[in-house]
């Protein structure tokens, strides 16, 4: 940056537009699975080599997951959409053309509110969202001579999501795209990974005098892959462009890359125009029509988003706003937790053990609760063992979990068989208290002098003794009977 050059002087104006691959089963206008990770070229036909005579045919299930996520961000549905056809020549376009949504897109007018680190809210507006499908992928580093060309994406369903300029901080633009990537999880539209290409940005981005309306000349920085880089290319280009306006330069509408090694934007191409890409109705796919029956169907099968989700837990069970989000993101958690729920003592506790205890086995197994082989009406059997103060909470966690995975085995049952329960025999501990204070003569005094510290020692000796099956609280009031 510049001497004398003040960034508060300027306010950032973006836009983005969130690319993201619907994970239907096959491709959006053949049968060619769409699925990541094949050998190149392994997922082709004649429709993705777009061979003379080979004809598109739509594939309903990604209207569907388009009108979905189009509910969820507030759009208004076009119930009569049609494709266009977007002329440019890449390698890895075999037809010359990409098929998409011009004028007509299937949702248009929505919003999204996001939470900012401060606690604020920002409500950013969503332009519109379109259908299209994928391009191939071109290789350059494989062949000292040629580019290779991998075509397995070629023809993958794609939403784009377009947002409209409202976004004024890097900060701002990473909160979206992240309320995005839940949301299209949340409604399995899509896996929304980004390391595999699933969830794709471009940013529009430009700068203006604080406190004039007026927009600037915006460059759009190309396929930024992950938060961090949303962020990074943001800022950086922020700094870019007021270097270049306050040293009496102009900038110059292009497209941009991002290396993510530098942290620097750099020219891939001058942008191109909407009359660059020559868009036309494409005449070989019908147009859509989405009957009031239909959307009426998808809108009735719409689960609870996040954001409702969290707020109703956070009312109904007083928890944290933290942990209530961590049911709103994981619907396999939420369904395991709604499952147990009518069968638990304490519905508090049930929430205390799935983000302690519970979490902190799939963490160590790095699994999900999906994953997971005790049954959600094992748990809540085992949880109300504990609170009866049957079984300890650990023994459940260390032995008696462990011994329910995959099997259909009653809980109580199980227990006995393990012999787990806490003894109710105080003959039996009595003993053991006898035995442990015997072993500790000093700590007996130290105690009767007023060090009420060593009472731990006394009930940790007792547990490794009565090999954990006693009650902390009982333990603790018979010990202070012998110790009178």
């Amino acid at each position: 940056m510049g001497l004398g050059t003040n960034q508060s002087n300027y306010e950032l104006v973006s836009g983005l537009e969130i690319h993201v691959q619907l994970n239907t089963n096959t491709k959006i206008f053949s049968s060619d699975s769409a699925s990541f990770g094949a050998l190149p070229n392994q997922n082709i036909s004649t429709v993705s080599l777009a061979l003379p005579g080979a004809l598109p045919k739509l594939n309903k299930e990604v209207v569907a997951k388009a009108v979905r996520i189009g509910l969820a961000l507030n759009c208004t549905i076009n119930q009569i959409n049609h494709f266009d056809r977007k002329n440019y020549f890449y390698a890895d376009l075999p037809k010359g053309y990409q098929i998409t949504q011009d004028n007509q897109p299937i949702c248009i007018n929505g919003f999204l509110e996001v939470e900012l680190s401060d606690g604020s809210t920002k409500k950013i507006g969503i332009n519109r969202i379109h259908l299209e499908e994928d391009a191939g992928k071109s290789m350059h580093d494989q062949d000292d001579h040629y580019s290779l060309v991998d075509l397995n994406r070629a023809g993958v369903p794609l939403i784009e999501i377009v947002t409209e300029p409202d976004i004024r901080s890097a900060e701002e633009a990473s909160a979206l795209l992240s309320e995005i990537r839940k949301l299209v999880r949340h409604l399995d539209v899509s896996d929304g990974n980004m390391e595999e290409g699933s969830l794709r940005c471009d940013a529009n981005i430009s700068i203006r005098e604080s406190g004039t309306t007026e927009f600037g000349t915006r460059c759009e920085v190309k396929n930024l892959n992950s938060m961090r880089n949303v962020r990074r290319a943001m800022d950086f280009e922020f700094g870019r462009q007021v270097e270049v306006i306050s040293s009496g330069g102009t900038i110059i509408q292009s497209t941009l890359n991002f290396d993510a090694d530098k942290g620097r934007t750099s020219p891939m191409r001058t942008k191109e125009e909407a009359n660059d890409y020559r868009y036309f109705s494409d005449p070989d796919l019908q147009p859509i029509y989405i009957s009031d029956d239909w959307l009426a169907e998808i809108t009735s099968a719409m689960p609870a988003l996040p954001n409702e989700i969290s707020k109703q837990m956070v009312s109904e069970f007083g928890i944290s706003k933290a942990d209530a989000t961590l049911f709103a993101e994981d619907l396999d958690l939420l369904n395991y937790f709604n499952q147990a729920l009518p069968l638990v003592n304490t519905n508090k506790t049930l929430i205390n053990w799935l983000i302690g205890p519970i979490r902190a086995v799939l963490s160590e197994r790095a699994i999900g609760i999906a994953d997971y082989k005790v049954k959600p009406q094992q748990l809540a059997a085992a949880i109300n063992l504990v609170d009866d103060k049957k079984i300890t909470q650990q023994i459940a966690i260390q032995q008696l979990l462990p011994a329910l995975e995959g099997t259909e085995d009653d809980v109580v049952s199980q227990a006995q068989s393990l012999n787990l329960l806490i003894s109710e025999n105080s003959d039996e501990l009595g003993g053991f208290i006898d035995d442990v204070l015997s072993k500790f003569p000093a700590q007996v005094e130290a105690y009767k002098k007023g060090k009420k510290g060593v009472l731990g020692l006394f009930v940790g000796e007792v547990m490794k003794l009565a090999k954990g099956k006693a009650d902390a609280k009982k333990l603790n009031e018979l010990i202070l009977e012998k110790l009178k």
